[in-house]
């Protein structure tokens, strides 16, 4: 597992942004491990968070000449992440939608740099899908190219059929899908341990019977 993906879960699991013990999904799954980047609450954090989004994208590979973060959550991520990227020597310019189109000012539903070249999209999860499939859309409704998608945490779950979701938008859209960890290296990570340890066999049970292959 690279450094990187190894220092954000550890930061996940020092902020209480990656917790274990017995929780319910949304689904109604019955799961050993618990997300909530909404706990990546004050600048430090929303600091480190970006700088990981940045080396992850920078690891992927993915052509990149803009991010877009989808309302609400991706705005304070693709920001970071831009920032972040900046410091590293690549400035991208960077745009959020509105939930609702403005009729005065500036207008319309698309606020920061206008949407030109390959552009990633960066959020939090993939759950159902929607946030991309709405920024997909806006994005080429813009003239530009949806590059590819850039999430923290890849739970590798099946949804209602066989794949997962982020295996559905990779094979939907045709672009790729970079998260800074995936659920198997939650697992590779709470196996060195000796504090969460004792909680590898309920994760890997749940990658077993709910994981996508």
């Amino acid at each position: 597992m690279s450094d990187f993906r190894q220092a954000f879960l550890a930061f996940s699991v020092a902020r209480d942004v990656l917790r274990f013990g017995d929780f319910v999904t949304k689904a109604g799954r019955r799961t050993p491990y618990f997300f909530n980047a909404g706990l990546f609450n004050d600048g430090e954090s929303l600091k480190r968070l970006g700088e990981f989004y940045a080396q992850a994208l920078l690891a992927s590979g993915t052509g990149c000449d803009q991010l877009f973060g989808p309302a609400y959550k991706g705005i304070p991520l693709a920001s970071a992440t831009a920032i972040a990227l900046a410091g590293m020597g690549h400035n991208l310019p960077w745009s959020f939608n509105r939930k609702e189109a403005k009729d005065h000012g500036e207008g319309g539903s698309l606020v920061g740099a206008p949407l030109k070249g390959r552009v990633v999209i960066v959020d939090d999860v993939i759950s159902a899908g929607t946030s991309v499939r709405e920024s997909v859309e806006t994005i080429i409704a813009h003239g530009a190219r949806p590059a590819g998608v850039l999430i923290a945490l890849d739970r590798m779950e099946r949804g209602t059929g066989a794949l997962s979701a982020v295996q559905e938008v990779r094979e939907t859209y045709g672009i790729p899908v970079t998260a800074i960890a995936t659920l198997d290296d939650v697992l590779a990570f709470i196996a060195t341990s000796a504090e969460l340890a004792k909680w590898r066999d309920a994760v890997a049970a749940y990658r077993a019977q709910y994981g996508a292959a």
